[in-house]
């Protein structure tokens, strides 16, 4: 139950016992660093995954693994709503007719009888939605690989796509990584439309309601005139579709197995994110490969290193977060201190540093071919696909740790992230400049994810790396990652989180950022955020925000249950900007004193991670452990020292 702001007032936690949590955080962390250094931490996301492991399993016709499936429906039983019956995207989450789909689909498949409760509660919930017709694009592609579903409501993309100069509008450079490595094999199933094995004939014709559905668009600011162009060829597209050249179509097939051969990251796999490395195998398997080939197998093989098995549930991850998990955990190691904790943080180091890309030219070049590689992936290898967020983050940490020691990686680091600024000041996540807004209006492109554009959450990160190595606020790129910023700030003060929930975490970023770069507190720009930070405080002390907050018509933060993570963001922020001695600062680190759990961390099941805005987001399992300990060190070692300001970038 929450507190009142009157029941809180005066229950300042001691010096002391903050100086006590901080040691049990630090012990306990410490217990889950990997013997080789690292860190990694469960990433879970919704329904989606774990359901479209199991119909692949089918897809292919291999043997039934009863205990697995048995472990995943437990999983997926447990998370079904009690309130609307369906699944959500989130923890609590509203109804998702997309994600329920798949997940009945997939029980129904295990072996649920449809006349079990639970199933008729979900078969009503989807009808009453409009029925399987009502799905997104993806689902509705699940479908039809099962004939569960007619292709024809699947928007054509030909694989000769793949073969357009890259000045064409519509081009896979010009979406972001994650949609490349999807729809490159994708292109192939939807060109030669194979059917699932599916031995045990299971389909979901009680699903449809016999009613034709036009699904909405999850896209921000759909135009009309390109929606409507673009619908148009879609059209023109399908009445062609038997008429391409036979050569042209086995050249473009081969050159979409090519994209993915390249790209196949060993046992890692394709873009070391699940739908990607699922469709690799399915397009491996339609154009005949063997079992065991060795790119098939290979691939196949990268899929299972997702599973999380426990005694009596399992779950597929979307991908895995070692390079994240291990970069954030050393920065909350260097903030707690002390000899073993230190020597822990450098532990971790010596795993990152060599994963730095420094051989290969990923697709990133295709923008920017000058710029030499030296970033870091999210994952334990994704050498096509180093990220600039992660690259940000491990550099800070080297710096903050040993500097002279790892000189070489942090400037190639650098140079790599300053090389990929975008020409509006900003950094995105993969790409420099992927801003190309208008394929958001494919009809392929309903869930509104297709690009990779500047974000304030990442700028930051970017623009506290350079601050923290000694860039000035004056020099031409600081000045225009700066502007970008400010520009980017919301009329009430906050930013937007793209890879966090939501504006909680991007107002951490940036103020963490503008702290770096030297912005006084009294600045417009910073009070605003803080006065932000500080009115949407809850009445418990914390912060939180759910993943509605994502929403297209957002007019302003709705209050949301306080998280661990979300509170340690807050406090972080708050922190960053001067502020604190405040009464917000101080009930923030009350709630985290109160809410350590026996074993030294926090619990949290509400889900702070963004993978796609209003389509997928994410658990990090690790958020409730590094970062309370890292805001509750930073508060200690503030109040220590009286100092307002924080010397490095984060």
């Amino acid at each position: 139950m929450h507190q009142s702001f009157s029941e809180i007032e005066g229950t300042a936690t001691s010096l002391a016992t903050v100086e006590a949590a901080v040691d049990r955080a630090t012990h306990a962390l410490a217990k889950l660093q990997r013997d080789d250094g690292h860190w990694v931490f469960e990433l879970e996301a919704d329904a989606t995954i774990p359901a479209e492991y199991v119909l692949l399993r089918h897809y292919l016709g291999e043997s039934v693994d009863a205990g697995l499936e048995a472990k995943i429906g437990a999983y997926l039983r447990r998370i079904q709503s009690s309130e609307h019956h369906g699944w959500g995207l989130f923890h609590g989450g509203a109804f998702d007719v997309s994600a329920s789909v798949k997940a009945y689909y997939a029980l129904k498949m295990i072996g649920d009888p449809v006349d079990a409760l639970h199933m008729a509660n979900a078969r009503a919930a989807i009808l009453a939605a409009g029925g399987a017709a009502a799905v997104n694009v993806f689902t509705r592609i699940q479908l039809a690989l099962f004939a569960a579903g007619p292709w024809s409501v699947v928007p054509t993309m030909p694989p000769e796509l793949i073969l357009l100069p890259r000045w064409f509008p519509i081009h896979l450079s010009k979406m972001s990584y994650w949609a490349r490595t999807v729809v490159a094999p994708l292109l192939v199933l939807g060109a030669l439309q194979p059917v699932a094995r599916n031995a045990l004939g299971v389909k979901v014709d009680e699903l449809y309601t016999g009613e034709k559905v036009r699904p909405g668009t999850k896209a921000a600011d759909p135009k009309w005139l390109w929606t409507h162009g673009f619908n148009a060829l879609d059209r023109v597209l399908k009445a062609g579709n038997g008429l391409w050249p036979k050569k042209l179509r086995a050249r473009a097939i081969q050159a979409c197995v090519d994209f993915v051969v390249e790209r196949l990251n060993g046992e890692d796999g394709l873009g070391a994110i699940y739908p990607a490395m699922a469709n690799s195998v399915m397009m491996f398997d339609c154009l005949g490969y063997a079992e065991d080939h060795p790119a098939r197998a290979i691939a196949r093989q990268s899929i299972e290193k997702l599973l999380v098995i426990r005694e009596d549930e399992a779950y597929c991850q979307p991908c895995v977060s070692p390079v994240w998990d291990t970069a954030l955990a050393a920065h909350a190691m260097l903030e707690a201190g002390g000899n073993d904790a230190e020597a822990r943080a450098g532990r971790g180091l010596d795993w990152l540093k060599p994963l730095q890309v420094l051989d290969v030219k990923g697709d990133w070049a295709d923008e920017k071919p000058d710029v030499r590689p030296g970033g870091w992936a999210f994952q334990y290898n994704n050498a096509h696909y180093p990220d600039l967020d992660d690259t940000a983050v491990v550099v800070m940490a080297m710096d903050r740790a040993r500097a002279g020691q790892d000189r070489e990686a942090i400037d190639r680091g650098v140079e790599w992230t300053v090389g990929l600024q975008s020409r509006d000041g900003g950094w995105g996540a993969f790409d420099a400049d992927n801003s190309y807004h208008y394929l958001n209006n494919l009809p392929f492109a309903d869930h509104g994810a297709l690009l990779d554009p500047p974000t304030s959450d990442v700028s930051a990160r970017c623009v506290s790396m350079l601050a923290q190595l000694g860039e000035t606020r004056d020099s031409a790129r600081m000045r225009a990652a700066l502007d970008f910023l400010t520009r980017e700030q919301m009329s009430d003060g906050s930013w937007f989180g793209r890879w966090g929930v939501n504006y909680i975490y991007g107002t951490w970023s940036v103020l963490c950022a503008l702290n770096a770069a030297g912005i006084a507190p009294e600045e417009p720009i910073v009070a605003k955020a803080v006065d932000w930070l500080t009115r949407i405080q809850n009445a418990d002390g914390g912060w939180g925000e759910d993943c509605e907050s994502y929403a297209l018509d957002y007019k302003g933060h709705t209050p949301a249950s306080s998280t661990a993570s979300q509170t340690a963001w807050a406090l972080l922020g708050l922190m960053a900007a001067g502020d604190v001695d405040s009464p917000a600062v101080t009930r923030g680190i009350d709630w985290l004193a109160a809410n350590q759990e026996a074993d030294g961390l926090w619990g949290q099941e509400m889900y702070s991670g963004g993978g796609f805005p209003r389509v997928f987001y994410l658990r990090y399992h690790g958020y409730p452990k590094y970062f309370p300990l890292w805001a509750m060190a930073r508060y200690r070692n503030l109040k220590r020292s009286n100092t307002r300001r924080v010397a490095h970038g984060m």
